[in-house]
This record gives C-alpha cells, sequence and structure tokens, in this order.
C-alpha cells in the first residue's frame, strides 16, 4: 500500500520573484513548475525544507533543501535550486534550468577511488532516467575533499567528503520526478540503497509534527 504524499507547507522564501515588492506576479509556467518541486515522494530517511532562492541566476528562482539521516546521524546534505528565464540563457536548451548540489560524508578508502567521479555521476543520470525525468545538456563536477585539524584542533579525525555539483535543463515543467531523483542520489552518497520500485515513500520536513524524530 503506497504511503501519502505530505505536502510542502508553503514558505514566504520559496520563490524570490515572489518577495520583490510590487513586481507583477510571476509567469503561470514557472508558477506551476515550482508548485511540483513539492509534489515529489521521497523516502522516510530524507528531510526537506524551503530555502531562500538565489536573486541574480535568473528572473524567477526557487530553492529546496534536504537532509538524509539515519537515526540522528546526517549523512548528506544537499539544494535543488530552480531558475526560469523566459527567454532562455545560454546552454540551457529551454527557460528552466536546475542546479543541484550534494554533500556527503564517506570513507576514505571509497574517495580514494579513482572511479568514484563517474560512479557518483552516474548516480544522478541514473536516477533521472529510472523517474522518468526527462532533462538535456547537463553538467557537473564530482569533487572529493579530506579535511585534517591542526594546532588546537589537532585530534580532531581526518574526514572525508564527496560533493557533486550540477545542472541540467528539464524537458517539463512537472519537477516532481527531477526532486526524487537528486534525493535518490543524496542516498546513494549517503551509503544507503534505493527504495524497491513498488515501494513509495513520504517525505519528513523538519518542521512536520508527525515526525519520530526531534531534532
Amino acid at each position: 500500500m503506497s504511503t501519502p504524499v505530505v505536502p510542502f507547507r508553503p514558505s514566504s522564501t520559496y520563490a524570490s520573484a515572489m518577495t520583490l515588492g510590487d513586481q507583477p506576479p510571476p509567469p503561470a509556467a514557472f508558477t506551476r513548475a515550482a508548485e511540483s518541486l513539492r509534489r515529489a515522494e521521497v523516502r522516510p530517511e530524507i528531510e526537506l525544507e524551503d530555502l531562500p532562492a538565489p536573486q541574480r541566476l535568473a528572473p524567477y528562482s526557487a530553492a529546496i533543501g534536504a537532509s538524509v539521516y539515519r537515526d540522528d546521524d546526517e549523512l548528506a546534505v544537499g539544494r535543488l535550486i530552480l531558475l526560469y528565464d523566459p527567454d532562455g540563457q545560454r546552454g540551457w536548451e529551454g527557460p528552466f534550468r536546475l542546479v543541484a548540489y550534494v554533500r556527503a560524508d564517506m570513507e576514505p578508502e571509497i574517495t580514494s577511488d579513482p572511479l568514484l567521479g563517474p560512479v557518483a555521476w552516474s548516480w544522478l543520470t541514473e536516477a533521472l532516467d529510472a523517474h522518468q525525468a526527462d532533462y538535456s545538456a547537463a553538467g557537473g563536477t564530482v569533487t572529493r575533499a579530506v579535511s585534517e585539524g591542526f594546532g588546537n584542533k589537532a585530534d580532531d579525525p581526518v574526514t572525508t567528503e564527496l560533493e557533486l555539483r550540477a545542472s541540467w535543463s528539464p524537458a517539463r515543467e512537472d519537477l516532481s520526478g527531477h526532486v526524487a531523483a537528486w534525493c535518490d542520489l543524496m542516498c546513494l552518497a549517503a551509503g544507503i540503497p534505493p527504495l524497491p520500485p513498488d515501494v513509495a515513500a513520504l517525505p519528513r520536513r523538519r518542521d512536520d509534527p508527525e515526525s519520530d524524530r526531534t531534532k
């Protein structure tokens, strides 16, 4: 039996174009796309939240954030930004662009694997295909970061992280599949395997009173 989707609670910072005083309402195409960000079904390890959207990358924008938890441990975080320019921009191949960021802690032996970059990128493209989230003009980078402590932090453990930055142009206004794919990417980066295809999931928010985990 599928788990129902819990909608996002609207936020005044959800779309930057909606907070600029007496400007006219945003185009209907952008509004429909922004609302579709809220309809994605994601697994219960993920908490979603609205974020302030950047205001200089495109005439209209919206943003959401996510964290992946196992018990009380935060394993991965990410941002997904929707950009809309009715006239398009160079390299977009359309009026919409999605910009994604994912960061996850990883074991040193994994981050040292030379195949990590291609594998991490395939997590994104395969997740988009799995959710039938058609796209074009995808590009991005995969970065491995090692943090060492010195001075009074010399006893801190060495940490290794994976960072993936990507952008692509969605083919349709409905972006729920793109959100689900981005969340799957975060789970894979966090070492959590994807759910079976016949299992639905329930999104959780930090302010969800039904959440069984308190922060």
